[in-house]
């Protein structure tokens, strides 16, 4: 009769193989291994890149804006530039809050239209003599190539900051309309014809001093 085994005999169980440490480590990392590939999303770089950050196109505002917002919005608040340089002689604050449009602290930009006679242009400007005006008051239209300022951004009261991701944007986006406008106005326009002309324009300017008013144009037209 065969005897029973002795650790049988003492616990009825046989003893637990015991499974190293690192094999376990080992396994703990394959796991998390497959769980970041089941979970991991595989994308192509153009998709990555449209998912991204977007990038202001200057160009693209300028042709979206110019033509379909900024020019109507302009004519619509263009007031009459005598109306607007004598409301500013008798009281500056009190034109730029009826007529003006003001972004944060800076200056008051308006909308205006006119007739005048055309001068000879100089360094980009073309100056215009306006009746009605205080003898003293200096009427420019600018017609390039360099236009400067802010004011057909700034006049329409519809344009802000908040709406662009920095300054520097915000800055592209006045740049890109005054671009605009050159290309659609002034490209075709023989300016040094105008001389002695009899003219109506519309535009906007931003406010130095009442008898400085330098206007950024949206229509110049010769008179019959």
């Amino acid at each position: 009769m065969s005897t029973p085994v002795a650790s049988r005999a003492r616990g009825g169980k046989a003893p637990r193989r015991r499974i190293p440490a690192r094999w376990i480590a080992v396994a703990l990392a394959v796991a998390i291994l497959a769980a970041i590939g089941f979970s991991t999303q595989y994308r192509s770089a153009e998709s990555v890149a449209a998912s991204g950050p977007r990038r202001f196109d200057p160009a693209a505002y300028g042709a979206r804006t110019y033509e379909h917002k900024i020019v109507p919005a302009v004519e619509r608040k263009a007031v009459e530039l005598p109306v607007l340089v004598r409301a500013m002689h008798a009281d500056m604050e009190a034109a730029g809050k009826r007529y003006g449009v003001r972004q944060s602290n800076g200056p008051y930009a308006f909308a205006v239209r006119g007739t005048g006679t055309a001068g000879t242009v100089r360094s980009g400007l073309m100056p215009v003599t306006v009746p009605g005006l205080p003898p003293d008051t200096r009427v420019s239209l600018q017609v390039g190539p360099v236009i400067n300022g802010t004011a057909l951004r700034d006049a329409v009261g519809f344009i802000g900051f908040g709406q662009f991701l920095d300054q520097v944007e915000y800055a592209d986006a006045a740049t890109a309309l005054n671009d605009r406008m050159r290309e659609k106005l002034l490209k075709n326009l023989d300016v040094s014809r105008l001389k002695d002309k009899k003219i109506s324009f519309v535009g906007a300017f931003s406010f130095l001093t009442p008898s400085v008013v330098t206007i950024t144009p949206v229509s110049i037209k010769e008179i019959p």
